[in-house]
């Protein structure tokens, strides 16, 4: 009795959840994670590495607004990620590259990149997050390392971040074109099986996310619509899109897709906007070129603004304010304006107020070493040498005192026509001395007839600023 009792709830039991539980729990496609000699610790730390590296010799976009968008993007496909993928030790973050290639990559252990030129190229958020999630999976699956084990040798397979660029699921070559990055005609390649996994998992987390998995599917349209990648067959080791678009859509049947899925969102078409109106990015192409012309020194690195194009018409500085911050200082400037960074010194500025000649709108915020203890001497020997390199501006009456982050300062007006605006340029320079002799200086920059709108801005930039030292 109790036996047939047993077998009669068991049986039971399984009818209800095939009738009562969706079908989707039951059909979609079951991942096995591949086997890993490696810790996800050694993911880490490889990820790490080779993302100093990527962010050495790729140019950022380094904009507020896309930044933010990319991540809150990439955080959404995160929180999808199956429990039994999640690592705890793995740190996702999303950063743009400024090329115009239409490309993603990911490292292991978490970080991201995406072009500029795949995000223009989407035709909708959704696309964007098929990109994405397919990435995100390659990470959560651990592909990297399991490859490396399955070919028996770390260093071989893993020890130049190039060799980790072709697992990008765009332009596989593009990805990994540099040749700095000893990324030439043989890098590490997924496996179809890798890649057929990251599109079914990435499938399955947009599904989750509440986007569309037919998205993912579609961005091997859009590629060959706009002339991305399609040959030679991704150096013959990735699935061809075509069947990659088919089997796509039918896991995409066996998901719970939302009736409402996320497609076209405002925060997608701000950026989109704000990307067209920019200058335009370079080529993978073209910063190979410059890499290997500097003798690898990215144009990135030695001249931040470089690639900027003037306008006679700059947006007005936004009312919004986004704090900046490093270890020894913070500061507040409007979200509108880009920043642009060097060892010694970060601008902001608007889109068509940097170019190769610096800044037309915006501020300068660094640090000079003195050999004077005498703040108004050190002030007048970094004015002197101002005035020096842009041998256009005059000082404007005597150094002044004031204070700057609650400290002694000075501040002093420059004036000057500038071959770059056509029109007189003021500049205020705040300086003050820390205990350990460096002298810190923010200097405002505006054109005359556009004061106005710039000194209630200016003011609580200058105001703003806070020194730990």
């Amino acid at each position: 009795m109790k036996i047939q009792l047993k077998r009669g709830l068991t049986a039971a039991l399984l009818l209800w959840t095939m009738t009562v539980l969706p079908a989707v729990s039951l059909a979609q496609t079951r991942i096995s994670m591949p086997k890993n000699k490696y810790k996800a610790a050694d993911d880490v730390r490889l990820g790490n590495q080779a993302s100093a590296e990527a962010e050495r010799q790729f140019p950022m976009l380094n904009d507020s607004m896309t930044d933010r968008y990319v991540q809150s993007v990439g955080e959404k496909l995160v929180a999808a990620i199956p429990a039994q993928f999640q690592h705890s030790e793995f740190d996702y973050r999303f950063k743009v590259v400024n090329a115009s290639d239409l490309n993603a990559f990911a490292l292991p252990g978490g970080p991201m990149y995406v072009n500029r030129g795949m995000i223009q190229a989407a035709r909708n958020e959704g696309e964007l997050a098929g990109v994405m999630a397919h990435e995100i999976s390659h990470v959560a699956l651990r592909h990297a390392t399991a490859q490396a084990t399955k070919q028996g040798s770390w260093q071989n397979q893993l020890g130049m971040i190039g060799m980790i660029l072709g697992g990008a699921v765009l332009a596989g070559q593009s990805g990994a074109q540099l040749g700095a990055m000893g990324a030439q005609a043989w890098m590490t390649k997924y496996s179809r099986e890798y890649e057929s996994q990251a599109d079914t998992l990435g499938a399955q987390i947009m599904a989750d996310a509440g986007y569309d998995p037919r998205d993912l599917a579609n961005v091997f349209q859009t590629i060959a619509q706009q002339g991305g990648s399609r040959g030679p067959e991704w150096l013959s080791s990735h699935p061809d899109p075509g069947n990659r678009f088919q089997k796509i859509n039918r896991e995409a049947q066996l998901l719970r897709v939302s009736p409402n899925p996320i497609k076209l969102t405002r925060e997608f078409e701000r950026v989109k906007s704000r990307l067209a109106g920019m200058s335009p990015a370079r080529s993978m192409q073209q910063i190979q070129r410059d890499y290997e012309r500097t003798g690898g020194r990215t144009t990135n690195g030695n001249d931040p603004m470089s690639g900027g194009r003037y306008s006679r018409r700059v947006e007005r500085p936004s009312m919004q304010m986004r704090t900046y911050s490093n270890s020894g200082l913070s500061l507040r400037v409007p979200d509108n304006w880009r920043e642009f960074s060097t060892s010694s010194q970060v601008a902001f500025a608007p889109d068509g107020g940097y170019g190769d000649q610096g800044i037309s709108h915006g501020v300068m915020l660094g640090v000079e070493q003195t050999n004077s203890r005498d703040s108004y001497q050190a002030t007048q020997a970094y004015i002197d040498s101002l005035l020096q390199s842009n041998s256009y501006l005059r000082q404007q009456g005597d150094i002044a005192r004031t204070t700057l982050s609650g400290r002694a300062g000075n501040v002093v007006q420059l004036a000057g026509r500038s071959s770059v605006t056509g029109e007189t340029e003021i500049v205020t320079v705040y300086t003050t001395i820390l205990s350990n002799g460096v002298m810190v200086y923010l200097a405002t920059v505006s054109p005359q007839s556009e004061a106005s709108q710039y000194d209630s801005t200016f003011r609580s930039v200058v105001n703003s600023l806070r020194l730990n030292n």
